[in-house]
């Protein structure tokens, strides 16, 4: 429910969280075409809501935040970007169609042969793998001249700059207090996506007031957050901190969140110990068509994030406000990110349907196994939940604004 603009009830800028009861975030994982997964879930929730509050109800009316890294945030900016009537520019039913029509071409698959290792291996050692052109110009051509200061609700973007080494994060809050953090939603897109060994890095600059710029050299967020939930949640504590006016004094049990994986191979026993000590450089970062070290970092850093979240969250005693829907069974060209062959785009399609089927579980720290909470009932009937308190958060702003 955003809150960067003049509140109404016909955008999607709603009445900020001081007129209700809760802090809303989606936060959606990086993951290159495993974004399939998301979007199908995101997908099953906008149709919850529109069950409740009618078929003009889309995902950027209930949510104070919606995070995403590298494809989340791809998935973000959809959800987020204006369209020429100030609405998001996607439904979340409409984003699946995007990238089974722009997959393909985001990752030309190149023909198989038996020489295809070799050859990978050699093009990963001139550049990255992709050139990235077409993604770019797609970017570009969806978002066109929009910055982050005006999306239609607020959003976090974390990306890496490698000339400063350290995570820089892009977010609507930041960019209305600083001119030189207002981006191009293009630029933040294309660089939280610049995987390294896959896309190339991203430099742009920012202009601000009396001649004052600033350079960014920047890479894939993953490298930093690819579970932006934290990253969100630390940023909605700042403005509180900042004594935001759209905000009450704020305790955890008030956030609401939603973070969506992209999936996780982990369980596939894809890596041992006995297979990686014999590794060298090389493959260390290839092996059989994957980036094991990219991977290895990604998932590392998505998990700490879930763990960090789900033992707060039942410390304070509101887990039941944080739901986490991750898969975490890949095997194959599933677990890659970037095979987007037509089998396999509709392969991850239904895994998002299934994951929908499945209860709603949660990480083990000691296992790292997805384990069913009980008495939670599937991750669609979860949804369904939290599309009820989604609506009635909204009806309740909406109400106590009007008497305001």
């Amino acid at each position: 429910m955003g809150s960067n603009g003049t509140a109404s009830q016909t955008s999607a800028v709603a009445p900020p969280p001081s007129q209700g009861r809760l802090i809303t975030v989606l936060s959606i994982d990086g993951g290159g075409i495993r974004g399939l997964i998301p979007t199908t879930i995101i997908a099953c929730l906008e149709d919850k809501l529109q069950e409740l509050d009618g078929p003009e109800a889309m995902i950027a009316d209930y949510f104070d935040v919606i995070a995403g890294t590298s494809t989340g945030a791809l998935i973000t900016a959809m959800l987020a970007a204006p369209d020429d009537n100030k609405r998001p520019l996607f439904a979340a039913k409409d984003i699946r169609q995007f990238y089974l029509e722009n997959g393909p071409k985001i990752f030309p698959q190149r023909k198989i042969g038996f020489l295809k290792p070799v050859a990978n291996l050699l093009s990963m050692m001139r550049g990255p793998k992709y050139d990235g052109a077409f993604l770019h110009d797609k970017i570009k051509s969806l978002t066109h001249d929009v910055r982050i200061a005006n999306t239609v609700t607020n959003v976090v973007m974390p990306a890496f700059d490698v000339r400063c080494l350290q995570p820089v994060i892009f977010s609507t809050y930041e960019a209305l207090k600083d001119p030189l953090k207002n981006a191009h939603l293009s630029d933040i897109c294309i660089s939280t996506a610049a995987a390294p060994t896959y896309f190339p890095a991203h430099y742009f600059r920012t202009e601000g007031p009396e001649g004052k710029s600033r350079e960014f050299h920047l890479v894939d967020g993953g490298v930093a957050a690819n579970n932006p939930t934290m990253v969100a949640i630390s940023m909605l504590t700042k403005e509180v901190l900042r004594h935001n006016p759209d905000f009450k004094p704020v305790e955890y049990g008030n956030f609401l969140i939603i973070s969506v994986g992209t999936g996780s191979p982990k369980q596939a026993e894809m890596y041992t110990a006995p297979k990686c000590a014999k590794w060298g450089l090389l493959r260390w970062l290839y092996d059989g068509g994957f980036t094991p070290l990219i991977d290895i970092f990604s998932h590392a850093s998505a998990d700490m994030v879930d763990i960090h979240a789900q033992v707060l969250f039942e410390a304070l005693r509101c887990e039941k406000n944080y739901l986490r829907i991750q898969d975490d069974s890949l095997v194959g060209p599933t677990s890659s990110v970037d095979i987007a062959t037509k089998e396999n785009m509709e392969a991850l399609i239904g895994i998002g349907a299934e994951l929908l089927k499945k209860p709603v579980a949660r990480v083990n720290i000691d296992t790292g196994v997805y384990e069913s909470v009980p008495g939670m009932g599937t991750n669609e009937q979860a949804l369904e939940c939290f599309a009820r308190k989604l609506s009635d958060e909204l009806k309740l702003r909406k109400k106590n604004f009007d008497s305001y």
